[in-house]
């Protein structure tokens, strides 16, 4: 998943190959065991460059931050995650964001009105 041009600081400058190491240890696989709300009771099945099982397109394997903190980028708080499970793993924090942004923007016309 590309990063947000507003987010990209916040990454380390290895990030790169922060992000090969870990999706190497995945074994091309998903790492996802539940923290995308799916999977209680095993790893996702999910494979890079295979056919999405259970959605539409190719696996493209991403790097999650199980904390959601860009600068935390120890082993222990990453994984090698399919986008499905990348964003569902995502999708509260995204939701909070836009919310925030949201209230911000209508607080800025208010001050303007």
């Amino acid at each position: 998943m590309p990063i947000r041009p507003e987010r990209k600081a916040r990454y380390p400058k290895n990030w790169k190959e922060v992000s090969l190491k870990i999706r190497a240890r995945s074994g091309g696989r998903c790492e996802c065991e539940g923290e995308c709300g799916l999977h209680h009771d095993h790893r996702c099945i999910e494979r890079n460059g295979e056919p999405a099982k259970f959605a539409r397109g190719q696996i493209i394997l991403t790097v999650a931050h199980l904390d959601h903190d860009e600068a935390n980028c120890a082993d222990h708080n990453l994984k090698a995650m399919c986008q499905r499970c990348h964003l569902k793993h995502d999708a509260p924090r995204k939701a909070r964001e836009a919310k925030e942004r949201r209230r911000a923007a209508r607080n800025t016309v208010e001050l303007n009105l």
